[in-house]
């Protein structure tokens, strides 16, 4: 797994300038993958999009997926009551016969 990276963009480009520098942001993105910086832009320098490889668009979905599975198994671990059930009854109480699966 990637170390996790916590960086800001240091600098907001205007719109024009950032398309200006767009091939060179490929040419990089080629080069360097998920390790290329991401460029920021926006009007007046004010932030308002990021272009970023498609490597590291990648990494981010994976992270926000592993971050919602950890919320999950959280939830569930708090709402567990411990209780088990062994696969035997569990069939029973299907009205069917464990033998039948090569269970008991």
């Amino acid at each position: 797994m990637p170390k996790p990276r916590h960086r800001r963009a240091a600098e907001v480009l205007p719109t024009r300038e950032a398309r200006r520098c767009l091939p060179q942001f490929l040419k990089e993105s080629r080069e360097h993958g998920a390790a290329a910086e991401p460029v920021v832009f926006g009007a007046h320098r004010k932030p308002e999009a990021v272009v970023l490889s498609y490597q590291a668009y990648e990494e981010l979905l994976d992270a926000v997926d592993d971050l919602v599975i950890a919320q999950e198994v959280a939830a569930r671990d708090e709402s567990d009551s411990g209780e088990r059930l062994e696969l035997a009854d569990l069939i029973r109480s299907q009205g069917r016969d464990p033998a039948d699966f090569g269970i008991e």
